[in-house]
């Protein structure tokens, strides 16, 4: 279903961009209604919604109910980070292969907790 969702959603944002790249600009009617024209509104008056006009309102609401569906759908089946597996680490050699601590001159503690010394143990 979220497949299917997708593609419905990049055809609509295709759709969407290739009517708005279709349509006029409207900068000069923004010019004129801040002292260039005798329009009684703010920005000017744009007359009848054009068929491109309402096209793109409808396309964009689409654009927005998919996007919605799609937030919903993606947010039930839970996020990607929590569903990946993390590969356990490898373990790494202590030493180069044939390289003990010994012949390096490095003395190694008899039990784990002791640090290693030079000095004899006493009695």
């Amino acid at each position: 279903m979220t497949t299917i969702l997708i593609f419905i959603h990049i055809t609509i944002c295709l759709v969407l961009i290739g009517i708005v790249l279709i349509q006029g600009g409207k900068g000069a009617e923004l010019g004129s209604a801040f002292g260039g024209g005798s329009s009684q509104t703010i920005f000017g008056g744009r007359g009848a919604a054009t068929f491109m006009n309402k096209l793109t309102t409808g396309i964009a609401i689409a654009f927005m109910i998919t996007s919605l569906i799609l937030t919903v759908v993606t947010v039930k089946k839970g996020s990607v980070v929590q569903s990946t597996v993390i590969p356990e680490k490898k373990s790494m050699p202590s030493s180069p292969a044939g390289v003990t601590p010994e012949a390096n001159g490095v003395k190694t503690p008899a039990t784990p907790g002791q640090a290693p010394t030079d000095k004899p143990a006493k009695k």
